[in-house]
């Protein structure tokens, strides 16, 4: 795609991991992406890579949302996709779990999603097409001790996702979730491992054996299903919340 036909797309949280992986599949693809993170630097870095803008900001705050995605729109040109991947996760048992993580918590995992959502839709309804993928988690299917504000937070995605969803299909309109299960090589993975050692619970790789397909997702592997969902193969989808599990979740 090349020109006006060319795709665009705004990637949240795609300084780093799996976001990042996000951003290079789709330019591998065609699109011409806006890289968002909190951090201007890793922001530009991952822009960078794939010959992309860099659009830093909070997405947590409703201003700076609005202001990232109306910067992405007047350098790309217009909105096709939107990929809501930036989150936070932070362990904890829910009796003592601290009011300020409970509300950083949903403020970055819910409200981005809510805010990003709310500034890209005038784009897209005013195209009459565009599609939104939210990464929520298998953790929004089912709790997990511990997990408890993560687990709330990633069932809320799901939630929203379902009912945009059935709010703008008639406006060309598409809106799916992804849920990864248990991915490698990211810095919020290295963080739960050191947490859930203070908690009792296995780590990541003590838990491979429980995976069916015997290993730990790769941050590409969710890139690929975000591809597809995002693709015009997968034009019949919306409302879905798709699981990237390794048949670790199967419902």
């Amino acid at each position: 795609m090349t020109g006006a036909d060319r795709r665009t797309a705004l990637v949240t949280g795609a300084g780093s991991g799996i976001g990042r992986a996000i951003a290079r599949r789709l330019a591998a693809d065609g699109y011409h992406v806006a890289v968002n993170d909190v951090d201007p630097a890793s922001a530009s870095r991952a822009a960078a890579e794939v010959g992309g803008v860099p659009v830093a900001a909070d997405v947590g705050d409703r201003a700076d949302a609005g202001r990232m995605v109306a910067e992405a729109v007047a350098a790309l040109g217009r909105l096709d996709l939107l990929v809501n991947n930036a989150g936070v996760c932070r362990l904890g048992a829910i009796a003592d779990y601290p009011e300020a993580d409970w509300r950083a918590t949903f403020r970055v995992n819910v409200d981005g999603v809510f805010f990003c959502c709310q500034a890209a839709l005038p784009h897209m309804v005013r195209q009459r097409r565009g599609s939104i993928v939210n990464i929520a988690s298998w953790s929004g299917k089912s709790g997990a001790a511990y997990f408890g504000p993560y687990c709330a937070s990633k069932f809320a995605v799901i939630g929203l996702t379902q009912s945009l969803a059935r709010e703008v299909a008639t406006q060309g309109i598409r809106v799916n979730a992804v849920c990864p299960g248990i991915v490698a090589g990211t810095a919020m993975r290295a963080e739960i491992d050191a947490e859930s050692r203070t908690f009792g619970r296995p780590t990541s790789a003590e838990r491979m054996g429980l995976i069916p397909l015997g290993r730990l997702a790769e941050p590409e592997d969710v890139a690929a299903v975000v591809a597809f969902l995002a693709s015009d193969e997968a034009r019949y989808m919306t409302g879905q919340a798709v699981n990237v599990t390794g048949g670790l979740w199967m419902h």
